[in-house]
């Protein structure tokens, strides 16, 4: 129904609209043609009466001459008899005398002649219709003033010719209003299948978008408003492409992640419950040495999947909108130095080296220590995994020449990260390197809590060579 009733609009709104100008042009045009030939015909009707007229005034200034005889001999001789019909009208109203010999029928009606005489001296004009229904012209001219047995002269013409000539000419207009609505109809109509066209290969495919198909594009067909949607729709769909796949991956790396502390747990729980009950039983003593191992690595993988729970609400509440800073002035070392601190003891068990060179001091910062601490902790934590077996991580802090803000700069020499990626690393859900432990949302998270305090974290990275990861917050006391 959709599809019908944009048509239905459009030849509604567009065409009728189109027709009702053309229609009133057309009465225009029409209306003027008409009144251009009736003044030409009125104008050649007196000037034909004007000319009997001026003979009939020299005849009343011939004191001999007889001037009822050259009336009658006047209409006689009208040389336009072919075309036009004189009249000799008396002081009663009745046609007497007529070039063509025959006197009409008293009682018609004459409106041009009530004109003239009316106004005195001046032209009557009127047309109608005859008995038989033929169109006429007529002009009146009264001539009281040079005749004691005649009151006016009268001209009538026919209007057929002309009246024909006006509906050819109706005819003619009319054929190219229609010719040219019909084109502008055509043109229209493709104007509006080359719209709906895409519309409806747009419908379709945003209908696979919502069943998760997100494969189907759209052939852009033109350069103009509706090809640039097409072209926004494809994008859109090459985004949600690749979110789609960068969901999968993200929902099967965080199961990886989970399933490895949650495989460990359960397997030094169930030891540790073995190595209990032999000890119930009494067939073995219990080794303090493993039950201090099993619980240390407990320990630390449940710490190690708090960990990715908290990342993972981080991240919800941000999506949703929900998270909250607790803004304070606060002392960038020092939550810096903790997290140097809690990655050191990992850095020597994976043979990594982690140089730390800390300032005597910093400007302050205002903002939340905890969540900032949290972009710490993420960073470094990322240069130690991504860095290989005596590898070497350094960091470095520092404060603008101007005093504006504060610099941590984190520098890794590991896998590093290619560049095509490189622009993605920020993305949620997205993971540059697969070998690596992590669920790919650790940068996004820090990289909206440096956004929230009016910061930027930047990264810059060659593959093979090392990643450095700058973050900038603008100090307390900066203008």
């Amino acid at each position: 129904m959709a599809k019908k009733s944009i048509k239905r609009r459009w030849i509604t709104n567009n065409l009728g609209v189109i027709a009702l100008i053309l229609l009133v042009i057309e009465l225009t045009v029409i209306y003027a043609v008409q009144n251009y030939f009736y003044n030409s015909a009125r104008q050649y009707l007196v000037s034909k009466i004007n000319a009997v007229n001026g003979v009939l005034t020299r005849y009343a200034a011939d004191s001999g001459t007889n001037l009822n005889a050259e009336i009658r001999s006047t209409l006689e001789s009208f040389s336009d008899k072919d075309k036009m019909e004189l009249m000799a009208i008396d002081y009663n109203g009745r046609i007497v005398l007529t070039s063509s010999g025959f006197t009409p029928d008293f009682t018609m009606d004459m409106p041009d002649y009530t004109e003239a005489m009316q106004d005195g001296h001046t032209y009557g004009y009127s047309t109608g219709r005859t008995d038989n229904g033929e169109r006429i012209m007529a002009v009146c001219y009264p001539i009281t003033g040079i005749s004691g047995e005649y009151s006016a002269i009268r001209v009538v013409t026919s209007l057929e010719t002309i009246d024909s000539t006006i509906r050819g000419f109706v005819f003619f207009v009319t054929l190219i209003a229609i010719a040219v609505l019909l084109l502008l109809g055509l043109s229209n109509l493709y104007f509006v299948g080359s719209i709906l066209r895409p519309i409806r290969e747009i419908n379709s495919n945003t209908e696979k978008f919502a069943q998760g198909d997100f494969s189907a594009r759209i052939n852009q067909e033109s350069e103009d408003e509706i090809g640039e949607l097409c072209a926004g729709i494809n994008h859109m769909a090459d985004e949600l492409s690749t979110a789609e796949a960068m969901k999968n991956e993200f929902i099967s790396s965080v199961s990886h992640e989970l399933r490895t502390p949650l495989t460990a747990i359960k397997g030094w729980a169930d030891t540790l419950n073995d190595m209990a009950g032999d000890s119930v039983r009494g067939e073995a003593p219990p080794d303090p040495e493993m039950m201090q191992k099993g619980l240390r690595i407990i320990v630390g993988e449940t710490e190690r999947l708090s960990e990715m729970v908290e990342e993972l609400l981080d991240f919800s509440r941000m999506q949703s909108g929900h998270f909250s800073l607790q803004m304070d002035t606060m002392d960038v070392l020092a939550e810096l130095g903790d997290a140097v601190l809690i990655y050191m003891e990992r850095a020597k068990k994976d043979k990594i080296r982690v140089i730390y060179e800390e300032p005597e001091m910093l400007p302050f910062v205002y903002g939340d220590k905890n969540r900032i601490r949290q972009v710490f902790i993420n960073v470094i934590d990322n240069a130690i995994k991504y860095s290989d077996q005596d590898g070497l991580v350094e960091i470095n802090a520092e404060a603008a020449e101007d005093g504006s803000a504060v610099r941590i700069i984190v520098r890794d020499h590991g896998c590093g990260i290619k560049k095509s990626d490189l622009s993605k690393v920020k993305t949620k859900f997205y993971k540059p390197n697969h070998t690596r432990r992590g669920s790919g949302i650790g940068l996004a998270v820090a990289d909206e809590i440096v956004s929230m305090h009016h910061g930027s974290l930047e990264i810059d990275s060659e593959e093979n060579v090392g990643t450095t990861v700058t973050i900038t917050l603008p100090a307390k006391d900066a203008k």
